[in-house]
């Protein structure tokens, strides 16, 4: 789980406008957060395969909102997936 400080720092990176709290930039850099600290867990707790699951459902998730952002507006794609260093 992100402490609210860091999704706040979050936000204000990736929103688009000042009250936007939810827009597919936001909701994939948080996603992003997440899938790292998840990652790091791993690291230490190989065999949590439950936390394993929910690592996969995000990673999914977070599938899902750069394809429907790279079919609608893809220079913004373009712009998150260099913000966020991800591969594609």
């Amino acid at each position: 789980m992100l402490a609210p400080t860091k999704k706040t720092e979050i936000i204000t990176r990736f929103r688009t406008h000042d009250s936007d709290t939810g827009s597919p930039e936001v909701q994939i850099a948080i996603l992003s957060e997440r899938i790292g600290e998840l990652t790091e867990h791993f690291k230490t707790h190989a065999k949590d395969h439950a936390s394993r699951r929910g690592l996969l459902m995000l990673v999914s998730k977070r599938r899902r909102l750069l394809d429907y952002l790279k079919t609608n507006d893809s220079d913004r794609y373009r712009e998150v997936i260099g913000k966020l260093g991800l591969r594609k």
